[in-house]
This record gives structure tokens, C-alpha cells and sequence, in this order.
């Protein structure tokens, strides 16, 4: 399963620190975590999962090579668009802190039913508001696993 960690480039301290706890522990939950790839709250998590052994994956808005613990870069120069991928591509999202494109990545999320856990993030009908990282992770990997998709295995001739 992939959770989108999503928040501010430029975040507080106490932000970085919690998006680098939230990274670890989805790593330590054998998921991979998902971000739009650049500084602050999507360094911290992806650093977070890579001191936890875990994958990271980040969808970057433009074609540079995103933060230094990304095992896959995915240069999509498509500015803010790329926010539909990262979430399309999320089984659950946790957002810490966060502006006005955190912002849009939730709505986003919500409008496609995928499953909002926030952490110091924006209060908004249909987040689900956390009191420590740990809840966000613990509330969002079980989100992921119960929304895995079923998967019929292919037919013999090979058509799908």
C-alpha cells in the first residue's frame, strides 16, 4: 500500500519532526510512502522511512531530482497538477501542517474518497484530526489495507 505524506516545503520544526516520525512508522508498517518529492514536510517523511528501511516514491512537480531520500523520482513537470497524481496514487493521505496547496491535495483526496488524516493541518469537515503522528499512521495504514483493491488474477490466455 502507498500513503501520500503531504505538507508544506518550507514547515516548522515541529513539523519537520513529525512528518520524519510519521515516515518512519509507515515504513515500519511495510508501506511506502508517497510525496510531491521536495524540501520540508515531504524531505522529513521520506528521511523518516529511510532511517525505518522503508521505499519511498516522490511525484515531482518539475524535472529536478527532489529530495536526497527518494528511492523513485517521478518528474512529471506539471507544476501543481502533479497533486492529482500523488493522490490518485494513495491508498490513504496524512497531511502535517500545511498551506494553501496542502490544502488542494485534501480536497482532492476527499473529493476522490480517500480516506484524510491530519496532524497540526487544516480543519476541514471530513479529516480526520489526530493528536500525535503516531494516530495519523496507526488511523492510516489500517484505512489503506482495508480500501486494497481485490485483485483477480489474469485469465489463461492472457487478456485483460
Amino acid at each position: 500500500m502507498q500513503i501520500a505524506v503531504i505538507g508544506r516545503g518550507d514547515c516548522s520544526p515541529e513539523e519537520y519532526e513529525a512528518a520524519e516520525t510519521v515516515g518512519y512508522l509507515i515504513a515500519g508498517n511495510r508501506e511506502t510512502v508517497l510525496s510531491g518529492g521536495l524540501s520540508g514536510v515531504m524531505e522529513a517523511a521520506c528521511k523518516g522511512a529511510r532511517e525505518a528501511g522503508g521505499r519511498t516514491a516522490g511525484i515531482l512537480p518539475g524535472t529536478g531530482r527532489g529530495n536526497p531520500y527518494l528511492d523513485v523520482v517521478i518528474r512529471t513537470d506539471m507544476g501543481h497538477t502533479r497533486n492529482v497524481v500523488l493522490i490518485q496514487s494513495a491508498d490513504a493521505v496524512i497531511a502535517v501542517g500545511g498551506g494553501y496547496g496542502t490544502l488542494s491535495e485534501i480536497a482532492l483526496a476527499l473529493k476522490t474518497e480517500k480516506p484524510v488524516f491530519g496532524y497540526l493541518t487544516w480543519k476541514i469537515e471530513g479529516v480526520m484530526a489526530c493528536i500525535s503522528p503516531e494516530e495519523a499512521v496507526l488511523l492510516a495504514v489500517r484505512a489503506s489495507r482495508l480500501s486494497r483493491p481485490s485483485r483477480s488474477p489474469r485469465d489463461p490466455g492472457g487478456s485483460v
